[in-house]
C-alpha cells in the first residue's frame, strides 16, 4: 500500500516543522527544553494536522531512550504491561520514551498502570491529544507532565510545504508541473491550518490533474472542488465547537457585531443552527437582559422562525438575533443578581419566611403575636407600602444592582422617588 505523501515528507529535524515558532523558535520552551537533551514528560495539546506527532517521533528517535509507540485507539493494558515489562531489560536500561498518540481514549485504569513508572522516571512519557487534556487525561499524569499547546499553521506558514509537496510528487512521477494562479494560495487558505490536510490536497490535486504524459496541470477549478468545505475544522463533540460558541458569546459581548457575524457563520456553515439558537437565548438575558428587555422575545421569535425554516433560509432571522443582540446596550444585572442570591442559598442562608408572608391564616398556641397582618400593596398609593420580604436573616441583603443603562436607570429613578430614598 503506497504510503501518504504527508508521511513520505515528515520533517526529520525541528528546524523543517511548519509552524509552532511559539514553542520551537530560537530560544523558545520546547525547542530549549529538547536541545538540553533531558527530556520530562510531556502532554502536547492541539487540532488534528499541526506537528504533535512529527514533533514527538523527533524528539523521541534523537533520545538515548528505548523508543516505543502507542496509540490511544488500539492500546489495551496488556499492550502497556508488555512496555512496563521491558524496563528491567538491558534495552531499556537507560529508560524507556513512550510516544501515546490519543491518549484521551485511553482509560482511567489505563492511564493509572503508567504512574509509578513515570513518576520513578524508568518510563518518559510523550503524549499527544486533540481533545483538552485538563479534561480528558487523569488528573495525576496531567501533574507529573508538562503540557504544551499546538496552534493552527497560518497559510503563510502553509505555503511553503504546499510547494515542496506539488514539486517532489511530480519528481517522482517524472513529469513537468504546471499549477494556474491561485492554487498555491487557495490550498494554504483553505486547509483551516491542518497541514497534514493541505499535503492530503496536493496528492488529490496531482492525481486528477490533466496529464498529457509530460506535464501535470493543475487547475484552480479542481483545487476549488477538492477543498470546498475544507477549512471548517469543526466537531460538534470537541473543542472547536465549544470554543465557537465561547467565541461568539465573547463578541457579543463586546458589542462586536462583526466578529459575533464570523462565529455564527462557522456555526452555520457547519450546520449547527441549533447550538447558535440556544447560545443566542441565553445571551439575551444573561449580556443583554433588563438593558433592552424586548430583545429575548425578539431573539425567541428569530429562533423559531430558523428552526421552521431550516438551512440555508434560517441563516436570515438568525443573522438578525446575532446583529441585535451585539448592537444592544449590556447589563448582566439580574444575571448577577439571581447568581449571589443562590450563593446564599448554598451557603445555608435560607431562614423562615416572614409570618405576614406565609401562607396559612391561624396561629397556633405557641406564637407571640397572632394574625398575619400582611398589607395588600394595591390598598396603597403608587401600588406599593413598606414592609419586610426577606427572612430576617437576610434583612437588608441586596441583590439586585441598578445598571447603569438607560432602561434600569428610569426604573430606578421611578422607585427611589416612590419608596422616597
Amino acid at each position: 500500500m503506497a504510503q501518504p505523501l504527508a508521511d513520505r515528507i515528515r520533517p526529520k529535524t525541528l528546524d523543517e516543522v511548519v509552524g509552532q515558532q511559539h514553542l520551537l523558535g530560537k530560544n523558545m520552551p520546547l525547542r530549549r527544553i529538547v536541545e538540553s537533551g533531558k527530556i520530562p514528560n510531556m502532554i502536547f495539546y492541539g487540532s488534528s494536522g499541526i506537528g504533535k506527532t512529527t514533533v514527538a517521533r523527533i524528539i523521541a528517535e534523537n533520545s538515548n531512550m528505548k523508543l516505543c509507540k502507542l496509540n490511544g485507539t488500539t492500546a489495551s493494558i496488556s499492550d502497556i504491561k508488555d512496555i512496563i515489562a521491558q524496563t528491567d531489560t538491558f534495552e531499556g536500561y537507560n529508560g524507556i520514551l513512550l510516544y501515546l498518540d490519543e491518549i484521551q481514549y485511553l482509560n482511567k485504569k489505563q492511564q493509572q498502570s503508567l504512574l509509578e513508572y513515570i513518576e520513578n522516571g524508568r518510563i518518559t512519557l510523550i503524549a499527544s491529544t486533540t481533545e483538552n487534556p485538563y479534561f480528558y487525561v487523569y488528573n495525576a499524569i496531567i501533574s507529573r507532565s508538562t503540557v504544551f499547546e499546538f496552534k493552527p499553521v497560518s497559510p503563510q506558514e502553509v505555503r511553503p510545504a504546499v510547494e515542496r509537496a506539488f514539486q517532489i510528487l511530480a519528481n517522482e512521477m517524472g513529469l513537468k508541473l504546471r499549477l494556474a494562479s491561485g492554487v498555491i494560495d487557495h490550498i494554504s487558505l483553505g486547509c483551516g491550518g491542518d497541514v497534514r490536510k493541505s499535503l492530503n490536497t496536493v496528492e488529490l490535486c496531482l492525481l486528477s490533474a490533466d496529464n498529457d504524459g509530460e506535464t501535470l496541470t493543475v487547475s484552480l477549478d479542481t483545487v476549488k472542488k477538492l477543498t470546498q468545505r475544507s477549512n471548517m475544522k469543526y466537531d460538534r463533540d470537541g473543542d472547536q465547537h465549544y470554543d465557537i460558541l465561547s467565541a461568539l458569546q465573547k463578541s457579543i459581548r463586546g458589542s462586536d457585531e462583526n466578529a459575533a457575524i464570523h462565529y455564527a457563520a462557522r456555526l452555520i456553515e457547519a450546520g449547527d443552527i441549533i447550538s447558535l439558537s440556544r447560545r443566542l437565548l441565553v445571551i439575551a438575558s444573561e449580556d443583554i437582559g433588563l438593558a433592552y428587555p424586548q430583545a429575548a422575545v425578539i431573539v425567541k421569535s428569530c429562533v423559531d422562525s430558523a428552526m421552521q425554516l431550516g438551512l440555508p433560509e434560517a441563516r436570515v432571522p438568525l443573522a438578525q438575533a446575532v446583529v441585535l443582540l451585539a448592537t444592544a446596550p449590556k447589563s448582566n444585572s439580574s444575571y448577577l443578581a439571581m447568581d449571589a442570591a443562590i450563593s446564599d442559598i448554598k451557603a445555608g442562608k435560607a431562614g423562615d419566611f416572614p409570618r405576614h408572608l406565609q401562607n396559612k391564616h391561624f396561629d397556633g398556641d405557641d406564637a407571640k403575636v397572632k394574625g398575619q397582618f400582611y398589607k395588600y400593596p394595591h390598598d396603597f398609593p403608587n401600588h406599593w407600602v413598606d414592609q419586610q420580604y426577606l427572612p430576617d436573616n437576610l434583612k437588608g441583603t441586596v441583590y439586585y444592582n441598578y445598571g447603569d443603562n438607560k432602561t434600569e436607570q428610569a426604573a430606578k429613578a421611578y422607585w427611589d422617588k416612590i419608596k422616597k430614598k
